[in-house]
């Protein structure tokens, strides 16, 4: 096969790219009540009623509110990429007109990635006003930190798209709710979302076995970017944990989905 000139590659890709972000943007309000209403509901509980009824401390938004972030974004990424995945494979079928493109099959793979990063990257941004709308004044907020906060975003972004299409093209259709009841639910209450990865110091063993959960990485660093002064994890270690990890889901998201679309 002759090599594929890279305009054309380039040209395959946009748009391809242009098609999902379109579509997403007519389901916009279905993406965003499917991907934030746990996070909201929450912020709800959590930020603002359990402090108002004095069964919290009021700090404890500033701890929670990057978790929020960070869940948002895993949620949002994880499931433009994986669900998508699953129905195209599955029943739907329509990734075989995409595999016909006349570019590489990595190609199509990373698009959707691609997709996926960037809703991700709009649900972290949906969620930080309404977090602030709903639990008020938040200590120690900053955005002095603008250039860690989009590092962060776009890493942990890529990180759950990756492993979106690991999962969605890993899975089979029959076997979805397995991938909600068995790995997304777990990562959510062990990611240090919730409570600060420091403040597991209380229980050494679960410390250091949550450090396989990407969200810890993506929770941490948004604390050390947002709320500076709340005990978090050094943010080099969470860039670079970050980048591994990153790098290791998009090596296996690739490969899948190469192994599915030609098997």
């Amino acid at each position: 096969m002759s090599e594929i000139p890279s305009v054309r590659v380039t040209t395959v890709f946009v748009a391809l790219l242009r098609r999902d972000i379109r579509v997403a943007m007519k389901e916009l309000p279905f993406f965003l009540l499917r991907t934030v209403m746990q996070p909201v509901l929450f912020l709800i509980v959590f930020g603002f009623l359990m402090p108002k009824m004095g069964m919290m401390r009021g700090g404890y938004q500033t701890t929670l509110l990057p978790g929020i972030l960070a869940v948002s974004l895993a949620l949002s990424a994880i499931q433009s990429v994986a669900l998508p995945m699953v129905q195209d494979f599955g029943w739907t079928k329509e990734i075989e007109d995409r595999l016909l493109a006349p570019v590489p099959t990595w190609i199509i793979a990373a698009e959707k990635i691609v997709s996926g990063v960037i809703q991700g990257v709009i649900a972290a941004l949906f969620v930080l006003p309404l977090a602030r709308l709903i639990m008020g004044p938040i200590p120690n907020l900053t955005f002095g930190h603008l250039g860690d906060i989009l590092v962060i975003t776009l890493l942990g972004a890529t990180t759950f798209s990756a492993l979106g299409m690991w999962l969605g093209t890993g899975i089979a259709p029959q076997q979805i709710g397995l991938m909600f009841s068995a790995i997304i639910a777990p990562m959510m209450f062990f990611g240090c979302a919730y409570y600060p990865w420091r403040g597991l110091d209380a229980v050494p063993v679960l410390k250091y076995i949550v450090l396989v959960n990407p969200l810890v990485y993506v929770a941490e660093g948004m604390r050390g970017a947002l709320t500076p002064e709340v005990p978090h994890m050094p943010l080099p270690a969470s860039i670079g944990a970050l980048l591994a990890i990153s790098a290791l889901f998009w090596a296996a998201g690739l490969r899948s989905f190469r192994k599915r679309a030609v098997g």
